[in-house]
């Protein structure tokens, strides 16, 4: 047994080690290719309306913990984009637990909503939908979503969220907390494959939805 087992242990560390060398290299080569889309200051390259978006800290903070929010509210990059892979942290605080990252997406004139895609993270129809793609005010419906349990193992609940969000051509990949949750490839030619970049809080009960560390490589 220890003859079989010790080659094994080996290959295994082995493989841990590799893999640790390739993930080191992929988060260098998408640091060194990458622009930062929040300064950490300001909401400078972005619009919204500035009672529900705040920076503090190193963030963006989303909503408030002293009153309902009336409606949806987005802060959108002034900025398209179209072929991108883009990374951040995410973090909820409080009752509503629901909002996310829209991406290829378009304002609704004369509304406070935004039309497109969305990286869900939070809760929703009493189940968590961290990491799902949602298609906001279009179809309004799920296009992908984890398994639910697999989505309560990965988030971390009072922490932060590594998010990540790869688009090229009709095909999306969200990632969270390192898996791939979602791998999704858009069948309608319709559906615009450019837009801006914005972060949701949802109406309901008070809510904060924390980002940080937005950096993001055209592809």
């Amino acid at each position: 047994m220890k003859r079989c087992f010790l080659p094994f242990l080996a290959i295994s560390m082995a493989f841990l080690t590799v893999s640790g060398v390739c993930q080191a290299e992929e988060a260098d080569d998408f640091r060194d290719n990458s622009l930062p889309l929040f300064d950490g200051e300001t909401t400078a390259g972005w619009e919204g309306n500035a009672y529900w978006f705040r920076v503090e800290g190193d963030a963006i903070v989303a909503g408030r913990l002293d009153e309902k929010i009336p409606h949806n509210e987005f802060l959108c990059t002034t900025q398209n984009y179209d072929d991108f892979e883009l990374r951040l942290e995410a973090k909820l605080v409080g009752a509503g637990q629901n909002a996310g990252i829209q991406f290829r997406s378009k304002r609704v004139p004369n509304s406070t909503e935004v039309s497109g895609y969305q990286a869900d993270i939070g809760s929703a129809w009493d189940r968590p939908v961290w990491g799902a793609l949602y298609d906001e005010s279009r179809r309004n419906k799920m296009l992908a979503e984890p398994d639910p349990e697999l989505a309560k193992r990965l988030v971390k609940q009072e922490g932060w969220n590594e998010i990540r969000v790869v688009c090229r051509g009709p095909k999306i990949e969200i990632f969270l907390n390192g898996t791939k949750t979602v791998d999704y490839t858009e069948r309608d030619p319709a559906i615009p494959r450019h837009g801006v970049i914005g972060l949701q809080i949802h109406s309901g009960p008070p809510t904060e939805a924390w980002y940080r560390n937005l950096r993001i490589r055209q592809l």
